[in-house]
């Protein structure tokens, strides 16, 4: 490849790979690697709606003009669908050939009809008879009814049904309704039948005196992204209210059918929706993987992780003894948080929930990007204002698919007396940030909580982040001014310490690069963050390394920058680290930063992509105590580690599985043991 970037679509199709290749690893307990399986089809369903979408909107436009890698809008796309017909079909041999038949030997089963025992038929037909078919509507298509609408992502069952008196034939679709799971476990619970076939092999109830002459299941993905204009925040509730009910009628990218299909069903199917060959994945087995997450559910801890659970970070567990708040705690020295390995609810959580009960709190201000349905964050929020405290609630509508969870909550804030405002008019605001002021003995004080992750308590135990409290007046200062900035009307906004984005943080950025650049072989550039696709970064880091800065990169997902490749990059290092948690914390190293050979460490909520540097309000925080500066380089030694399980970009652009060959001990048992460690040398010293 001659162009210096690689291709963003393909590079996040290469990401995906990595995940399904978690799920082929014989260190990894069995329902572990199955989990991995329906997380590959959850990615997948979400770059269908959102990346693939576009990729098809530019294909209608007619736009020809050359990506930065080389390659044509068409010539992408053509790449894209090839790529995904590979590991799709990739996908189904592993489940089928592989994690399937090894789990029916544990015990754990997946059944087709045919292997049920008449005990079990009798146990789904009456199941069928009391909860399925009351709810089932036949739609039929024939002059007087038009082909049905299909749902973004629902799972359907299309039928050919014959008359016997005439011979006519008409088709009919059956939506697989969502009252009762998709997998429904036979007595004992550890044998599954898909509720598609229980529907199929009673499909003449719903057509009485009519003959079924064929029958499959389908499913259609649409295309899910909001295209809202800039509207006055006055108005963008009801604009994103309204283009949510847009989104189901969006255009059809994607059809999912079993592979057995009549060739009369799949052209009726596939031109109804305007698909062609390439938008079609003929699926051997189950449609929609994303069921495996039941199976994952058994009781079977054999066949799973063991349990890791989260520690209470040791200043904090220290104090809960002698029942001192965090606010104490934090007046001391800042607190550097790990999550998951310290509990997110005994630290975020418990510091909002104390904020929200504490008399001496004035005012409480947050920003809130995606949060759960049953956020105790947000109930603290709404608690804080009922007592009269003054909140202020940052939330972001325009968050993908949490738009409709936070419109709920945008409402409930309202309905209690929280400000609420939705952000600044053409940027969205991903930045984690909590400020709290206090009427503290001497005086009033501002405690901030900046983080890398979103206050999600659900999503808190299953991503990596990193966050941090603090009392420090430069940085509570700035993110005082940061609220009034995003509350308010201000341009100009100047930060001491904090580094804010679209103002300052990508030239602030390529400062540091170009400082490391500077120093030769002195430089070191040590960077963790989801994605790498912004050519100006890329560049500036190929410039740096040329000049023998080393710069090592964890990237999780997309990478455009090439590794490794003489006379562009061989001073770059590319590695991914997947595992029981998702990578998430944003955390850059530059070991000149400071000036005097003094290094900057810095966490925050910004990848390296044009839309969180450009079009996201996104805040880093540099870390200055040495602790936590330790605590930041123990991480980065542990993933980068020779022995760790990851995976490393070659300058060939494919990526390599380097690391010990069963999977551990994996950096993330290594940071978690660490980090229990740690709390227990922090409680022994209090």
């Amino acid at each position: 490849m001659d162009h210096r970037l690689l291709n963003r679509e393909l590079s996040w199709l290469d990401f995906n790979e990595r995940v399904l290749r978690l799920a082929t690893e014989p260190g990894i307990p069995l329902l572990e690697r199955l989990k991995f399986c329906a997380i590959f089809s959850s990615n997948l369903d979400e770059f269908y709606q959102v990346r693939v979408a576009a990729m098809k909107d530019q294909e209608a436009a007619g736009i020809t003009a050359r990506l930065p890698d080389g390659l044509t809008p068409a010539q992408q796309l053509s790449k894209v669908l090839t790529r995904v017909q590979e590991l799709s079909q990739r996908q189904q041999r592993l489940l089928n050939d592989v994690l399937l038949p090894q789990l029916k030997r544990e015990g754990v089963e997946l059944c087709e009809w045919a292997d049920l025992t008449s005990e079990e038929i009798a146990y789904l037909d009456d199941f069928y008879e009391r909860r399925i078919f009351p709810v089932l509507t036949p739609l039929a298509v024939d002059p007087a009814h038009p082909f049905p609408y299909v749902s973004n992502l629902a799972l359907s069952v299309a039928t050919i049904v014959r008359d016997p008196s005439t011979d006519e034939e008409r088709f009919a679709r059956v939506k697989v309704p969502t009252l009762f799971p998709r997998l429904l476990a036979l007595p004992g619970g550890m044998r599954f039948v898909p509720v598609e076939q229980v529907i199929i092999q009673n499909l003449e109830s719903l057509f009485p005196g009519m003959k079924v002459a064929h029958s499959t299941t389908f499913r259609i993905t649409r295309n899910a992204d909001l295209s809202l204009e800039d509207e006055d925040a006055d108005d963008l509730l009801q604009a994103v209210e309204l283009e949510l009910r847009r989104r189901r009628f969006g255009r059809a990218v994607r059809l999912e059918i079993d592979q057995n299909v009549s060739a009369h069903m799949l052209t009726l199917i596939a031109e109804e929706h305007d698909l062609t060959e390439v938008d079609v994945i003929p699926v051997n087995g189950l449609v929609d993987l994303t069921c495996l997450w039941q199976m994952h559910a058994v009781d079977r801890p054999d066949l799973k992780d063991d349990q890791w659970q989260p520690v209470t970070a040791g200043r904090l567990a220290a104090a809960e003894e002698l029942d001192r708040s965090i606010f104490a705690v934090v007046r001391e020295r800042a607190l550097l948080l790990h999550h998951p390995y310290e509990s997110f609810a005994s630290s975020v959580e418990e510091f909002l929930s104390q904020a929200a009960d504490d008399p001496r709190v004035q005012s409480i201000k947050m920003t809130l990007y995606r949060t759960s349905g049953d956020s105790p964050i947000a109930r603290h929020l709404i608690r804080a204002a009922e007592r009269g405290v003054q909140v202020a609630v940052l939330v972001e509508l325009k968050a993908r698919f949490d738009e409709a969870t936070n419109v709920t909550w945008a409402k409930a804030f309202e309905r209690a007396g929280v400000h609420v405002v939705y952000g600044v008019v053409g940027l969205k605001t991903h930045a984690k940030c909590v400020l709290v002021v206090r009427e503290d003995s001497d005086g009033l004080r501002r405690y901030v909580h900046l983080g890398t992750g979103n206050y999600n308590s659900r999503t808190a135990r299953l991503y990596e982040d990193l966050g941090y409290i603090t009392s420090e007046p430069d940085i509570t200062t700035d993110a005082a001014q940061l609220f009034n900035h995003l509350t308010g009307y201000s341009r100009d906004v100047e930060y001491s310490r904090l580094l804010v984005a679209p103002d300052d943080l990508r030239r602030r950025l390529i400062d540091f690069i170009r400082g490391e650049g500077e120093m030769g072989e002195r430089g070191q550039i040590t960077i963790k963050v989801n994605s790498l696709a912004d050519a100006e970064m890329v560049e500036e880091m190929y410039a740096a390394s040329q000049k023998g800065a080393k710069v090592d990169l964890i990237i999780r997902g997309l990478c455009c920058l090439r590794a490794g490749v003489p006379g562009l990059s061989e001073n770059i290092r590319v590695r991914s680290v997947l595992g029981r948690y998702l990578e998430h914390s944003r955390v850059f190293r530059f070991a000149n930063g400071q000036g005097d050979g003094q290094p900057l460490h810095l966490i925050g909520s910004a990848d390296l992509m044009g839309r969180n540097l450009d079009k996201r309000v996104e805040v880093l925080t540099p870390l200055t105590h040495p602790k936590h500066q330790d605590w930041l380089n123990k991480t980065f030694e542990t993933l980068l580690s020779d022995t760790a399980a990851a995976f490393e970009l070659l300058p060939d652009d494919s990526w390599t599985r380097v690391g010990p060959a069963l999977f551990e001990p994996h950096p993330q048992r290594i940071l978690y043991e660490w980090a229990a460690h740690q709390q227990t040398r922090r409680i022994s010293r209090e």
